[in-house]
């Protein structure tokens, strides 16, 4: 079993991949209003994202996340370019990558299927909303389903 709280009591690791300072305060926000204890890792673009997944330089000492919420609009490497990367390589491929993005834009939800993303969802406009989509993100990866091993 992995890290959910079925398995264990060790806290699931999260990355977010987000540029956005103001959905990074949210999103922690609404993580520390949920149920399951996570540590909220956070990255601001996509050469960073790699970086921390592949444990180099600051990174190096970082625990391998259970998760990943990946924005598709990030600087330096965009989001599909991250996605493509973490399918395609075998020690990483297995950590599912949940899109967390603005775009509806029906390309985006195919190239990211395409890329084997595990979940595709638009991040809403409304405050109230956009808790309540993180808080949902929450119940459903970390409570209901098996996460895979590190």
């Amino acid at each position: 079993m992995a890290g959910n709280k079925r398995g264990s009591c060790r806290p699931i690791e999260i990355l977010l991949v987000e540029d956005n300072p103001g959905d990074v305060r949210l999103t922690k926000e609404a993580l520390k209003e949920g149920k399951v204890v996570n540590n909220l890792h956070t990255v601001e673009d996509g050469e960073e994202a790699m970086a921390f997944l592949r444990r180099q330089g600051p990174y190096a000492q970082v625990t391998r996340p259970d998760l990943i919420l990946l924005d598709l609009n990030l600087p330096k490497k965009s989001g599909r370019e991250v996605l493509a990367e973490i399918k395609e390589d075998s020690d990483l491929r297995r950590i599912p990558v949940v899109i967390l993005t603005v775009s509806e834009a029906e390309q985006d939800i195919i190239k990211s299927y395409n890329l084997h993303a595990n979940c595709y969802i638009t991040k809403p406009v409304n405050l109230e909303q956009f808790m309540e989509v993180v808080q949902s993100i929450e119940n459903f990866w970390l409570t209901v389903v098996m996460l895979p091993p590190r």
